[in-house]
């Protein structure tokens, strides 16, 4: 598969230009392990095109990865699925579209719906094994999008566990009514290549991000967003490039650049030597360990279920050189992907195996969750951008919640920005370890 973006910086450092143009570094690096970095970082220097006006080796990437992945159209970000997200809604904001969200969103979201003044429609997912994962209750989704004007339906899938939504009975759904489906699949850039592709355009989705340097080799802030009419490739665009920066990452764009060809000429093999890893992984730990359903490449142990600690389970790893991607009280998560082999596996079976046979038992405790959507008062933005004290958890019932606090990862909201705070908010916050919370004065 070409690379045009790599193909044109390696020519142009091989070239020894005089760089008299940003970046300061000039392609020099006083630590010699970083060197490559430097002289592979470059600006929008003619030839090189640019990322929110792509016309050149950029929107030649762009193709190759849309037909890579069977899309209309593919944009890069340098700025994470963040930027995807906040492009994705701005084009919603656009197209006069009512926004539906399930619960378990990330902060990006949250974020992103401030920013644009946005209102939105809650769904609670069926939550399994805390806040961060559940079934999507497709008959809410229906009743909702039978009331007023057109509307689009936002999905985390798959979510922070590894959990998967029913996409193609979602996308059915949406379409009977007008709607369009959005899907965050930051966590989800190699579904496509799967022996059956389970990526959300297959399966009938709209529009979606993938945050390639999570499950691909690619450098942190690789993302895509995919599209299946490329009629939204503009609004798309156009929204990106409010929100990112004026000076995107070359190096970011490279290795997503990069990504071409080992997506065109070795994913597959290697999913299909991981996923017989990852198969043998579990069948050791089957009977004293209980793992989630879903994405075979996020390994997470229902830590509560298997009467363990999560967070002990992740500290016992971390005694054997192995650090995971989450842990809490009831979960914890193994994060593999592609890159991995099978010497990883070993390793990561023989810490496991010290941590389950050392690690005390205990009673199962449910996890709080959200049993009902708690009460608004304010719009997102309003909350967000008003006054604000942060104060401590216990002393947060009543109060109105302004700008998320929760951290990254999991990122997930407890109580939204212009909820009233609850108690069984306050019970969810202390059951994450959250120790204050931000509120409106």
């Amino acid at each position: 598969m070409n690379t045009p973006i790599y193909n044109f910086i390696k020519k142009y450092d091989k070239d020894n230009i005089l760089r008299c143009h940003m970046p300061g570094h000039k392609g020099r690096c006083n630590v010699r392990e970083a060197e490559m970095f430097c002289r592979f970082d470059i600006t929008e220097i003619s030839g090189a095109d640019s990322l929110f006006e792509a016309e050149g080796i950029i929107a030649e990437s762009e193709k190759n990865m849309a037909s890579l992945y069977n899309t209309a159209a593919t944009i890069y970000s340098a700025g994470g699925s963040t930027l995807c997200i906040q492009g994705m809604l701005g084009a919603m904001r656009d197209y006069g579209r009512r926004i539906i969200a399930v619960r378990n969103v990330h902060r990006a979201f949250l974020n992103s719906a401030a920013l644009l003044g946005l209102k939105v429609e809650w769904v609670l997912p069926n939550y399994k094994n805390g806040i961060l994962s559940g079934e999507i209750p497709l008959e809410i989704i229906e009743k909702k999008l039978k009331r007023g004007r057109k509307a689009c339906v936002y999905v985390t899938s798959p979510d922070y566990t590894g959990r998967m939504a029913d996409i193609a009975s979602l996308s059915e759904i949406c379409h009977k009514y007008g709607a369009l489906l959005i899907v965050d699949n930051a966590h989800g850039a190699h579904l496509h290549f799967l022996p059956k592709s389970l990526h959300p355009i297959a399966l009938g989705a709209d529009m979606c991000c993938d945050s390639a340097h999570k499950m691909l080799p690619a450098l942190t802030g690789a993302a895509m967003l995919h599209m299946a009419d490329r009629r939204f490739a503009d609004s798309l665009r156009r929204n990106m490039s409010l929100f990112g920066s004026t000076s995107p990452s070359y190096l970011i764009m490279l290795s997503l650049d990069l990504c071409l060809d080992y997506l065109d000429k070795e994913i597959r093999r290697d999913i299909a030597e991981n996923l017989r890893n990852a198969e043998d992984f579990c069948r050791q730990f089957e009977n004293r360990l209980e793992f989630i359903d879903g994405d075979p490449f996020h390994i997470t142990i229902n830590a509560a279920e298997s009467g363990f600690n999560g967070n002990e389970l992740a500290n016992m790893l971390r005694e054997k050189g192995v650090e995971c991607e989450y842990s809490d009280d009831g979960t914890i998560i193994l994060l593999m992907s592609p890159m991995n082999r099978a010497g990883d596996y070993s390793r990561l079976a023989a810490a496991l195996e010290f941590a389950v046979s050392r690690a005390s038992r205990r009673e199962r405790e449910p996890q709080a969750v959200l049993k009902n959507i708690p009460r608004k008062a304010m719009d997102i933005r309003e909350a967000v951008f008003s006054p604000c004290e942060e104060i401590a958890v216990e002393l947060a019932e009543g109060r109105i919640c302004a700008a998320v606090k929760v951290p990254c990862p999991p990122a997930v909201p407890i109580a939204v920005s212009g909820e009233i705070i609850d108690g069984d908010c306050i019970e969810i916050f202390k059951s994450y370890g959250i120790k204050t919370v931000l509120v409106c004065k």
